[in-house]
């Protein structure tokens, strides 16, 4: 846009914008992939919440030195040192963090009615029963590319980068130079891929990798986020190659053989 910002700039900008034959265009959202979104959104928004009512009643038994790890799990520690019997804990302070207790109890309800709504979606719809073909990819994930991803249609082998899942480059003179993982693609199904591949990588997780792979290599040598990084990236790019070919994921050594 030239200087000054009024109507008609606007709209010359606009013109100018959509005659550029390498302009990126966003994709319109139909109906349903904004009803997924709000739902979406709403969970989330729901546990955020639940965890800032976790947060105040861990701080109110610090101050009286009753240190709790964080985590949802520990409601049932909680409620023990507070229903104990030797407890210290002043009855005033007892009747506000069973308030709090009753908040959170609330608050888990609602989350579990709008997961148990997103796992029947995700069953339905056949995108995302695809999706969860793969390993690290569950019903809130798959359910998330239906809402947040455009069509695949739209992309060149760089879905991943439209993630936000790829290095920046300071590359000049022929020397390739990458940096840090830029964050500035699509925050939400970014966060979930690297969740999924976060899973994979845990004491249970390992267990399925095939010693001699790639993954295998990656983790006896690099630190373990940035592997969960690497391999998001490469989930991201499976699923744009099952979502464009209308595949169910296939294990790596199953087609190398076939």
């Amino acid at each position: 846009m030239k200087r000054q910002k009024n109507d008609a700039t606007d709209a010359e900008a606009i013109v100018e914008a959509a005659s550029r034959p390498a302009m990126r265009f966003v994709e319109p959202k139909s109906a349903d992939q904004q009803s997924l979104a709000i739902l979406l959104r709403a969970r989330e928004r729901l546990v955020h919440q639940r965890t800032e009512l976790v947060n105040a009643l861990r701080a109110c038994l610090y101050e009286y030195g009753h240190v709790v790890p964080q985590g949802i799990r520990q409601i049932k520690r909680i409620e023990e040192i507070l229903e104990a019997s030797n407890s210290d804990l002043p009855d005033l302070l007892r009747e506000e963090c069973r308030d709090l207790l009753e908040q959170i109890a609330e608050k888990t309800v609602r989350i579990n009615a709008r997961t148990d709504t997103i796992k029947t979606l995700a069953a339905e719809a056949d995108t995302a029963r695809r999706l969860q073909t793969m390993p690290g990819v569950g019903p809130l994930t798959a359910l998330a590319f239906e809402a947040f991803a455009p069509p695949m249609g739209s992309f060149k082998c760089d879905f991943a980068a439209w993630l936000g899942l790829v290095p920046r480059q300071f590359s000049s003179g022929g020397k390739e130079r990458l940096g840090r993982v830029s964050k500035a693609g699509q925050a939400d199904l970014r966060r979930l891929l690297i969740i999924g591949a976060m899973s994979r990588l845990n004491w249970m997780g390992r267990k399925s990798i095939p010693e001699g792979s790639w993954l295998a290599q990656m983790m006896a040598r690099k630190p373990r986020m940035l592997v969960a990084i690497a391999l998001a990236n490469k989930m991201a790019r499976t699923i744009w190659a099952m979502l464009t070919k209308q595949q169910d994921y296939r294990v790596p050594a199953a087609a190398t053989v076939a």
